[in-house]
């Protein structure tokens, strides 16, 4: 394949990220992301597409969403009630028939990319229920007796938040590759993209707070990036400095506008208590301590 992904101008990617892209593209098998949420899994596909100039068809999963719904929905009681009221339209049982995303991906006229986004809500059984139409690139359409094939194979992207293992039959077929949290100086890359030219010592000073918060232990839900970066947003519309940030009063634990970082009543009243700890020993230890 002559198209390769080099990252883009909204989306920091890693070498190995680029690897991964580009063998599965190479080796026309679905990717799988596997990451913590918030690490840019599902906007990979979009800047993958935005990047190889191709559509994106994207099938955001739920945890009732079946195979079949990706394929093709065939609405037989609407037929059934169309013929009771002598509508035309029965005679044609296409008309009857709903697109699912993999429909739509097959028969794009141009090599699109398919997102098949947290592919672990459904039942266990929903990803080997599309194994043989990801191998083939086609499947059969009993209603109206065709086969539907991908003239070009789409590419295939999955993600995973991991709340479920996956088959083996399935992660033989796919490549792998898991984000991993991003280290400090590729977090910088990442919030100078959003926010050009943004101060860096407000950005040195919150990613030290962002980081210690991370490594407390007992929290329920780590702070993520878009979290991170909802946050630095919020900093700079209240115009809050790096001294603010510094002020290390044992009261001030919990840094300021910090419902944009925890997203839980436990988080929040166990930073609470490490300010109480604090306060009583008279020394303000960092939260990551």
């Amino acid at each position: 394949m002559s198209q390769r992904f080099e990252g883009t101008d909204n989306y920091v990617a890693t070498d190995d990220l680029k690897v991964a892209v580009n063998a599965a593209i190479a080796l026309e098998r679905p990717l799988l992301i596997k990451g913590e949420p918030g690490t840019g899994k599902t906007v990979l596909a979009y800047e993958v597409a935005r990047a190889l100039d191709a559509e994106l068809i994207t099938w955001h999963i739920k945890s009732t969403t079946k195979a079949h719904q990706g394929l093709y929905e065939y609405d037989a009681v609407t037929r059934l009630r169309d013929s009771q009221l002598g509508d035309e339209r029965v005679k044609d049982v296409r008309n009857y028939i709903k697109k699912g995303k993999l429909w739509e991906a097959f028969t794009a006229p141009k090599r699109p990319v398919l997102l098949i986004d947290e592919i672990d809500k459904a039942d266990i059984e929903f990803p080997n229920d599309l194994l043989q139409e990801l191998d083939r690139m086609e499947f059969y359409v009993y209603e109206t007796n065709e086969t539907i094939r991908a003239e070009v194979r789409p590419v295939v992207i999955i993600t995973s938040n991991n709340e479920k293992e996956l088959p083996d039959a399935f992660l033989r077929r796919c490549f792998f590759h898991y984000i991993r949290f991003p280290e400090a100086e590729t977090m910088n890359d990442i919030v100078e993209v959003h926010y050009p030219g943004i101060k860096q010592k407000l950005v040195s000073e919150a990613l030290r707070i962002f980081y210690d918060m991370r490594k407390v232990p007992g929290l329920k839900k780590k702070p993520s990036t878009s979290e991170l970066l909802d946050w630095l947003k919020l900093l700079m519309v209240e115009d809050i400095s790096d001294e603010m940030l510094k002020e290390r009063d044992p009261t001030k634990l919990i840094p300021p506008l910090h419902g944009a970082l925890l997203k839980n009543e436990q988080d929040v009243q166990l930073f609470e208590r490490l300010a109480f700890l604090a306060r009583r020993e008279g020394g303000p230890p960092r939260p990551g301590q």
